[in-house]
């Protein structure tokens, strides 16, 4: 059966080639290709969305911690004074400069392709750098701030960093 099926196909599918015109089978050709190129160019554009959000809102920017959460206790006050700013090396990672009273201390950042994870990694050199020194998930982003929460883990912890 289902040879006859593909017989039945190809001779309907050769009938109607016989009658269509070639300038019918371009112009059926050229809207094809036009669909391809299409989808492609809106799948680029996505990813070109992202990159110009993180770096227009996160890359070179000045970010301070406006909370901070460590199982539960608020520990916001550890980052007083300091400034964190994520260098561009590309869109997926950098250095990154903790800044507190003129003191610069240099780690790296990292990210995912689609922007839902950032890694941070600094010295172990205080708590506070301990405690930042992990692979984040973002919960929420917004045009100010940055929420996120532990990586794959449900660890009670919580870090949101704003825009200075």
């Amino acid at each position: 059966m289902q040879g006859e099926d593909i017989g039945l196909t190809h001779l309907l599918l050769r009938n109607s080639m016989q009658n269509t015109s070639p300038i019918k089978l371009v112009l059926l050709s050229f809207c094809i290709s036009l669909c391809f190129v299409t989808c492609k160019k809106a799948e680029t554009n996505s990813g070109t969305v992202l990159q110009k959000y993180f770096e227009n809102i996160v890359l070179n920017q000045n970010i301070i911690v406006n909370f901070a959460s460590d199982s539960g206790t608020d520990i916001t006050s550890n980052y007083t004074g300091y400034t964190f700013v994520l260098l561009k090396t590309d869109y997926y990672h950098g250095p990154l400069q903790a800044t507190i009273s003129g003191t610069v201390t240099t780690g790296s950042w990292s990210c995912n392709d689609d922007y839902s994870k950032l890694t941070i990694t600094l010295p172990a050199t205080s708590s506070e750098f301990v405690f930042l020194s992990r692979s984040w998930r973002f919960t929420s982003k917004s045009q100010t701030v940055m929420k996120l929460a532990p990586w794959g883990s449900t660890a009670p912890l919580i870090l949101y960093m704003q825009l200075q």
